[in-house]
Parts: structure tokens; C-alpha cells; sequence
């Protein structure tokens, strides 16, 4: 990934549309990947009026799609037999996906409040999160 493909596909086709639709208080969030912090990206975001959360620089994800790829992830190495192939591990994967209820992503969404709190308070260092 690159700054200019973060922004063509990720800003542009995604981020400034779910910000229209959502509110003039959006908040976006990434983390300091470096295609996330290209001078292009960053000229983007302020053309659209987008702000970004800050991200102290050793703070720990907090981004609640890393969860969810975590219980996909442990959802794949649980399963028997483990795919052998990229096509099994493909087809296991949508399956899996598919089966991650909406309330455990609402739980995580819910649960964001009270992860930028401790991440706050341990001022960027490790939570228990």
C-alpha cells in the first residue's frame, strides 16, 4: 500500500463518502502506518475537512476492525481441518466472516469510549485491551 493508493481507494471512494453520510462532527481514525501519514494523504484529508484523531506514536491499536481480524483469525486456526489451500482458506474465511454476529462488532464500537479513555490515561502505552 502507498500513500496514493490509501487516498484513490481508501479516502476518496470510502472515508469522504461514510464522512458525508455520517455527520460534520466525524472524527476519522488510522494509525501512524506510513502510507497513512504521506504528505498526499495528509493534503487530502484537509481538503475535505476531515480530521483525524490524533495517534501518540507507541499507543496500541485501537481500531476495532483489528479485533474483528483477530477473531476471524482465531476462528480460522480453530477450525478441523484447517484449510490446506488458498482456495479452502478462502472459502473458510467468508464463512467465518459471515459468521461474526453484528452485535460482537456493536460490542466493540460500543466499546470505544472506554478504550481511548485508558489509552488516554496510560498516556499512549500499554492497555489492557
Amino acid at each position: 500500500m502507498t500513500g496514493h493508493i490509501y487516498r484513490d481507494v481508501i479516502l476518496e471512494q470510502h472515508v469522504r463518502l461514510f464522512r458525508g453520510a455520517i455527520c460534520a462532527e466525524f472524527l476519522f481514525m488510522d494509525d501512524n502506518a506510513h502510507p497513512h501519514r504521506a504528505n498526499i494523504v495528509d493534503e487530502c484529508l484537509q481538503s475535505e475537512d476531515i480530521t483525524r484523531m490524533d495517534w501518540p506514536a507507541y499507543s496500541p491499536d485501537l481500531n476495532p476492525i483489528e479485533h474483528v481480524w483477530d477473531m476471524l483469525g482465531r476462528r480460522i486456526a480453530a477450525r478441523q481441518p484447517p484449510p490446506t489451500c488458498l482456495p479452502e482458506l478462502l472459502r473458510a474465511l467468508i464463512d467465518e466472516w459471515c459468521n461474526i454476529s453484528q452485535d460482537q462488532i456493536d460490542n466493540l464500537i460500543l466499546s470505544m469510549p472506554r478504550r481511548c479513555k485508558a489509552c488516554i490515561a496510560s498516556s499512549g502505552r500499554h492497555t489492557p485491551y
